[in-house]
């Protein structure tokens, strides 16, 4: 069965430095802290300017689900305005990162995996009625951007989410995304070995 993870049920964390939160929407394995997980996915809320911490060893990926636009200063080397124009932006987690933010909060959908056991493609789809999904990776996430509602269907299941609630697809291989109007993250993890078949 797939797991369906409701945004109501999880609680932001604020960031040491007091410049945002973060909650924690799913972690691979179970329990896994900061030091030891294979995969992280979270929500951001970005609300005052200031360096990101630093995490050796894991690639980032950030895209905006929120608010107006943050400029991040990836490593000194290039600058990047996560905004509507641009709402994604890729980076290790060992670069030197900060964030400078405007007069209103940024909330930014957050892929963490660790370099050495695995990697993760995000791709972002607009749903007008129906969409269909193939899987292509062992793990598969999706995550309800934007739209009051959308449902995943499987020939075994149907799942109803909100917005910016999560699903951890089963194993079924294909899946149909209905919904009026919906923005969905659509989020594969790929473990290493499985990049070397």
């Amino acid at each position: 069965m797939s797991k369906l993870i409701q945004y109501a049920s999880l609680h932001a964390t604020p960031w040491k430095n007091g410049g945002g939160s973060t909650t924690e929407i799913a972690i691979a394995p179970n329990g896994a802290t900061f030091d030891n997980f294979d995969w992280r996915i979270s929500l951001a809320t970005i609300a005052h300017s200031g360096p990101f911490s630093l995490f050796p060893g894991i690639d980032r990926t950030l895209t905006l689900v929120s608010g107006p636009c943050v400029v991040l200063d990836v490593g000194n080397e290039r600058k990047v305005a996560l905004s509507e124009r641009e709402p994604v932006v890729a980076f290790p987690g060992e670069l030197a990162v900060s964030a400078t933010v405007g007069d209103a909060p940024t909330t930014d959908f957050n892929v963490m995996t660790r370099r050495a056991r695995c990697s993760h493609q995000l791709e972002r789809r607009v749903v007008r009625g129906f969409s269909t999904l193939e899987r292509r990776s062992a793990t598969t996430i999706v995550f309800l951007a934007e739209g009051e509602s959308l449902a995943i269907i499987s020939a075994d299941e149907r799942v109803a989410m909100v917005r910016y609630d999560a699903v951890v697809l089963s194993t079924e291989d294909v899946w149909t995304l209905e919904a009026a109007s919906a923005t969905v993250f659509i989020v594969d993890i790929i473990p290493n070995d499985e990049e070397d078949e």
